[in-house]
């Protein structure tokens, strides 16, 4: 009688068992480009998952998807690669767990963006956020300037969290809302409280040209200080 399916195509694919071994060598190496990759895409390339998570889910998924759809696929390599990844899984998650060195390079670490109504330009330069999109997560957040910002965080998960002022000490702060934004210059019209558009820092200028003591820029806007409207 002839059987329904061909089972060592079925299952091997008409591949010698040593082959195996080769699957094991294949899925640690794809697992660690896997997660240099998304390492180096930054946080906010994988927002709301982890550079681990995003690994295991694109590893796990393209084993599980493969032998559906391919009859070249054999199920017992795809079974291995589970198995593979589930330690190395295993290894990574405990290995978070012993060594902090190897957790913040593995999950990255929270940093300030803003300290004091002011940007950390340090810790922009490090980070893969422009500036137009850290506005716009303001301007979600119903902020207008950053004189309302006390503090705010980007997370390992890539959100970014947002400590305000309490209304009584709101103060003067570089405007987010474009139609303001849009009205820099490097020449100020008239004598008044302006702040540099990159680094935020805000102070009394006078009217003509001027130097930011923070970050060396000469490009200004004029401050406001309203209230957070919720």
């Amino acid at each position: 009688m002839k059987e329904i399916f061909e089972w060592e195509r079925l299952l091997f694919n008409n591949l010698p068992q040593n082959f195996l071994l080769e699957v094991i060598f294949r899925s640690t190496v794809m697992f660690v480009i896997l997660l240099l990759t998304l390492k180096m895409a930054g946080k906010r390339g994988v927002k709301q998952l982890s550079i681990f998570e995003t690994v295991i889910i694109i590893a796990l998924g393209s084993a599980a998807g493969d032998p559906m759809f391919y009859e070249d696929v054999g199920i017992i390599p795809a079974a291995v690669v589970f198995t593979v990844i589930i330690i190395l899984y295993r290894s990574v998650t405990w290995l978070t767990g012993k060594s902090k060195k190897f957790e913040e390079f593995i999950e990255g670490k929270t940093e300030c963006l803003i300290n004091d109504g002011k940007f950390s330009v340090s810790t922009f330069k490090k980070e893969s956020l422009a500036q137009d999109e850290f506005f716009t997560e303001l301007r979600i957040k119903s902020i207008e300037h950053l004189g309302q910002v006390k503090h705010a965080f980007i997370e390992t998960s890539g959100e970014v969290s947002i400590f305000y002022y309490e209304d009584k000490d709101v103060g003067y702060g570089l405007p987010i809302l474009p139609a303001l934004f849009g009205t820099k210059s490097k020449i100020i019209p008239n004598d008044g409280i302006y702040s540099c558009t990159f680094c935020g820092h805000t102070t009394e200028q006078k009217a003509g040209t001027a130097q930011c003591d923070v970050c060396h820029k000469h490009e200004w806007v004029a401050s406001i200080n309203t209230l957070r409207v919720t």
